[in-house]
């Protein structure tokens, strides 16, 4: 009972570790390494299985890591006819009704004798055909042997789990592998949380119409770029728009093409967004639009910010943007606050809305901003007072 006791306990640890995890990757790092821990592994890897690409891809390696392996790789992948079991052994199994099992190979391509006797298909020999590839690489990285559990989610295939011990290490037998198996399924009940909370933490900052980031997620990434600046001098960059002629078009056209046009422009401001490193391009509501950037150059954003009104400029149905920036990279003052910057972006984008300018107004660049970003509100329903009076 005690070996019982273990077992459950770990399996309980496992997934109140997955659990309190904050981000997908920590979620895949406490299954591995929870893994590793209740199998007495040395090393446990969480691969994914891509299948428009035909490959499972790593997700974590932990444990003891062999030279090269990276704890979260960017590029780590293996074509899944190496590892064919994840698209044929596994589907067989189970369109058979039976359930996935996990299996144990060994890198001398053998399977444990007492570990194999009445195994069935669960702990199988490899030395050529079928395993070559997993052999191969156990001998490379100097593992002994490993055990594979199919990870599955929503009834289909969704990667494989896998542990593994040194050289010289007794060889995983028919309980690990069942063990395993039991494992996979409460790392793939952790995933399908994980997987949840990051969709409603998506949603969270993500406008429902455009699929742009909201104001909330602006806000957040504001504040973190201003405190960057404070620290190092980074250059933030704030570009609103507002996409003139929407009202005229939900009024003559009915509010499902002034929707179509909202989309349109919000695919045009992510593409020129695109053109700058790390720019968050976001819907602030309504007919208001804005780009957020943390490090490139403010005369390369005005660049893109010309562009970008000159493409709303050829959109079929609205009338232009009005375009307004604010960067620490011109002389605007000094910026202690996220509010500050919104602000005269705010009245850059109010002026040239108010010109009927085809191209962007720079804060920096026009003292008649300045003036404007610190005069108090005209009435509490003057649009710039939704800013903010404070600096």
């Amino acid at each position: 009972m005690g070996g019982d006791d273990a077992r459950l306990r770990a399996v309980v640890s496992l997934a109140q570790t997955m659990a309190a995890a904050h981000t997908p990757r920590g979620s895949w790092r406490a299954a591995a390494l929870g893994a590793c821990e209740a199998l007495g592994g040395s090393f446990a890897a969480l691969s994914v299985w891509e299948r428009g690409r035909g490959q499972l891809r790593v997700l974590v390696n932990a444990g003891e890591r062999a030279e090269g392996e990276e704890e979260f790789p960017e590029a780590e992948a293996y074509p899944v006819h190496q590892f064919p079991e994840i698209t044929e052994f596994l589907h067989e199994r189970w369109a058979g009704g039976g359930e996935p099992d996990a299996w144990v190979e060994t890198a001398d391509g053998t399977a444990d004798a007492d570990a194999d006797a009445g195994a069935g298909a669960g702990v199988r020999e490899y030395g050529s055909g079928y395993g070559r590839e997993r052999v191969a690489a156990l001998r490379r990285r100097g593992r002994g042997c490993c055990v594979v559990a199919p990870i599955v989610l929503h009834g289909r295939a969704w990667g494989e789990l896998y542990v593994a011990r040194p050289v010289g290490a007794s060889v995983f037998g028919r309980e690990d592998a069942d063990f395993a198996t039991v494992l996979a399924a409460v790392v793939a009940a952790g995933i399908s949380q994980a997987e949840r909370l990051e969709e409603v933490r998506k949603l969270a900052f993500t406008d429902p119409l455009t699929g742009l980031a909201n104001r909330r997620a602006v806000d957040v990434r504001l504040d973190e770029a201003v405190e960057r600046h404070r620290v190092d001098g980074a250059v933030v960059s704030l570009v609103v728009c507002d996409l003139n002629g929407l009202k005229q078009v939900n009024d003559t056209h009915g509010h499902a093409v002034g929707d179509r046009l909202l989309e349109r422009f919000g695919s045009v401001l992510s593409r020129c967004g695109a053109m700058l490193p790390g720019a968050l391009a976001a819907r602030l509501g309504g007919d208001e639009f804005c780009l957020l950037t943390l490090g490139p150059e403010v005369d390369d954003v005005v660049r893109v910010a010309a562009e970008l009104c000159e493409r709303a400029a050829e959109l079929e149905l609205g009338d232009g943007v009005a375009c307004g920036i604010a960067s620490t990279g011109d002389p605007i003052g000094p910026v202690v606050s996220a509010r500050r910057l919104f602000r005269l972006a705010d009245a850059a984008q109010y002026r040239a809305k108010a010109a009927r300018s085809v191209k962007p107004v720079v804060a920096g660049r026009d003292g008649e901003v300045l003036r404007l970003a610190d005069a108090p509100p005209r009435s509490p329903h003057d649009r710039r007072h939704l800013r903010g009076s404070r600096p």
